[in-house]
């Protein structure tokens, strides 16, 4: 007999569940806490809910054509020519199907890229390269630096290729490039015409661009939101349509020559909606244009905030995670920072991973073949249309204040993003938001990672800008855990052994063990080595291991119990045994003043502020 799916209808044996069934389980559980306690929010105050109807009349957001897998780029940032050459045929040989050029000053240089955008330079590191074989090659001029798109059109007709056979993104971004600077040399109302007449004029040679690329990771890379993100982008793009359009190009292909990339982080939901919510948004432009929509080019490139030096084998999971929601929220071509790049050059192995990270979703895993396969997913279409309505709100905010550029000139929009940017650095502090290898789970035996002699590029100075303002500086989440740690590598340099702290273990395993592993993470990712114990019933012998251990720092681990009978003895025992400071695992509760009174100087707890515990510690050390 030939079985068929449709004849194992499993889920007809169970009685339907209801959302109302569901919340009467959840309110069980909760005794009488309320709902809202499951209820997350995003850095925009948006309201995420533990679960969501489907939803209904809702139909995919046109992307990528049906069945395409997104392009693979891979930078090309070696100062050296050749060296950038030899790198960018290797890749293409294996996997890669489109090259990114990034130029030294540049926005996403991330301190590296081509020396120069020069005839010579261009035409080295082309060498080879067949551009017309359907790769896609992104430039990524940098303003003040030469034109790099001009001098790539020129090498193009000099090699007699059919530009309209290209697949070549010009991405000129000069206001992002400003933003990130915090300066111009003149308003943009003096830079639009020959803006508009460089697109203009590379149209009538042939090309179809791209040309104008708007360019949302400065304000991911400052620390903002996504809302702030799509906002930034959505304005910046209508900022070229209009320049394009005044230059004497025909608004319809004037929207062309338009392209946007997002970051691409690990928070899987939020970076799948926030590229879906793009497309509406500019959809929505087109439409009070006058225009039929038209899916737009949208490039990811994995989150530059997000890197890690420490435990940098982490960053393939978290580029896995963010190539994976790029994907299906229908970016067309993605870029993957290699996990490396926060220490250095990457070597061939970072770069190898970072392509076959997009190779393996593509190739085995198949992202590409369906469609949105979001769409009707009731979570992922709610958290869309909240993305949209709160990101155009912002939008209409910014072209009040007359466009992008006076709003980036007054300040609204690097005062939104200090303000996020505060609070996500305040939650790292306090390891609300984890970095894994940093800021827990740290690895202070692990071994060196190999990175290229390849010497970083100084910061672009604009002596003779006229125009300044906040600037949309990059950062790192993991820097301030990173900082401690180069301080204790530093100090095992001239002394031979990292600063320590003496476990000064209570009772039985039992009662101190899950403190004792909370604390051991809580130390050691400021780079303070944790010295264990067994578990100690006598003050005596307490104090005679720490002195043994020569630590200069203690930390009372056990339970509340435990603490209530014997933290007060340890701690004097401690005392007098020579400790500086003394630390205790948990909240004091009730006992706060006794346990001070006995020597106890600070309490160790989840929530609080780990960054300025650890800051303390080596304050008190170096004051020793």
């Amino acid at each position: 007999m030939t079985t068929t799916s449709d004849d194992l209808r499993l889920a007809a044996d169970f009685t339907p569940a209801t959302y109302d069934d569901w919340r009467k389980l959840v309110d069980g559980v909760l005794k009488g806490a309320p709902f809202e306690k499951l209820v997350g929010k995003t850095y925009d105050g948006l309201k995420i809910d533990p679960i969501y109807r489907r939803a209904t009349n809702a139909g995919p957001i046109a992307g990528r054509a049906a069945a395409a897998p997104w392009q693979i780029l891979q930078r090309v940032d070696h100062p050296d020519a050749a060296q950038a050459n030899s790198q960018a045929l290797h890749d293409l040989e294996n996997g890669a199907t489109g090259l990114e050029f990034e130029f030294s000053g540049g926005p996403g240089a991330r301190g590296f890229g081509l020396a120069d955008a020069s005839n010579e330079t261009l035409a080295r590191v082309c060498d080879g390269v067949h551009l017309e074989a359907g790769i896609m090659v992104a430039l990524n001029p940098v303003l003040g630096r030469g034109n790099a798109g001009e001098t790539f059109a020129d090498l193009i007709e000099a090699r007699k290729i059919d530009p309209a056979k290209l697949d070549l993104h010009f991405n000129y971004q000069a206001l992002s490039t400003v933003a990130v600077r915090g300066a111009a040399t003149v308003p943009w109302a003096e830079y639009e015409q020959p803006f508009g007449k460089v697109v203009s004029g590379l149209i009538k040679r042939g090309f179809k661009g791209p040309f104008a690329l708007a360019d949302g990771r400065p304000i991911h890379d400052a620390g903002g939101s996504e809302i702030q993100e799509l906002a930034f982008a959505l304005a910046v793009a209508l900022a070229y349509l209009r320049t394009i359009e005044a230059a004497g190009v025909d608004l319809d292909a004037a929207r062309a020559a338009i392209s946007f990339r997002l970051s691409a982080d690990a928070d899987q939901f939020l970076t799948l909606a926030k590229f879906r919510a793009l497309r509406r948004l500019w959809a929505r432009v087109e439409q009070a244009c006058g225009l039929a929509p038209k899916p737009v080019f949208v490039s990811a490139q994995t989150a530059w905030r997000m890197l890690t030096q420490r435990d940098p084998y982490v960053n393939m999971l978290r580029a896995t995670m963010a190539t994976f929601a790029a994907g299906l929220g229908g970016a067309n071509a993605i870029t993957v920072l290699p996990h490396t790049l926060a220490l250095g050059f990457p070597d061939d192995f970072a770069r190898r991973v970072a392509r076959n990270t997009q190779l393996v979703l593509l190739e085995e895993s198949n992202l590409a073949k369906v469609s949105d396969p979001a769409a009707g997913s009731g979570g992922i279409e709610t958290l869309t249309s909240q993305l949209c309505e709160a990101a155009w709100a912002l939008f209409q905010e910014i072209e009040k204040a007359g466009g992008i550029f006076a709003a980036l000139e007054e300040g609204l929009i690097q005062k939104k993003v200090v303000a996020t940017r505060t609070l996500r650095e305040a939650n790292v502090a306090k390891r609300r938001d984890v970095l894994t290898g940093a800021s827990e789970f740290p690895n202070l035996h692990e071994a060196d990672i190999a990175v290229l002699d390849v010497a970083t590029a100084a910061p672009v100075s604009l002596v003779d800008a006229t125009i300044k303002f906040d600037a949309l500086s990059p950062m790192r989440l993991a820097e301030p855990f990173e900082a401690l740690r180069d301080k204790s590598d530093a100090i095992l340099k001239t002394s031979g052994a990292r600063p320590r702290i003496f476990f000064a273990n209570l009772g039985k395993p039992a009662d101190f063990t899950a403190r004792a592993t909370f604390a051991k993470s809580f130390f050691e990712t400021g780079g303070i080595e944790a010295v264990d114990s067994e578990g100690f019933a006598d003050a005596a012998a307490l104090g005679a291991a720490f002195k043994a251990s020569g630590a200069a720092m203690a930390c009372i681990c056990s339970s509340d119990k435990v603490y209530a009978d014997r933290a007060a003895e340890a701690a004097k025992a401690l005392h007098g045994a020579g400790a500086r400071h003394i630390y205790l695992a948990g909240r004091p509760g009730g006992q706060e003043g006794a346990l001070r009174a006995a020597g106890i100087g600070e309490f160790v707890f989840a929530g609080g502020d780990a960054l300025a515990a650890l800051r303390d510690a080596y304050r008190r050390m170096e004051q020793a």
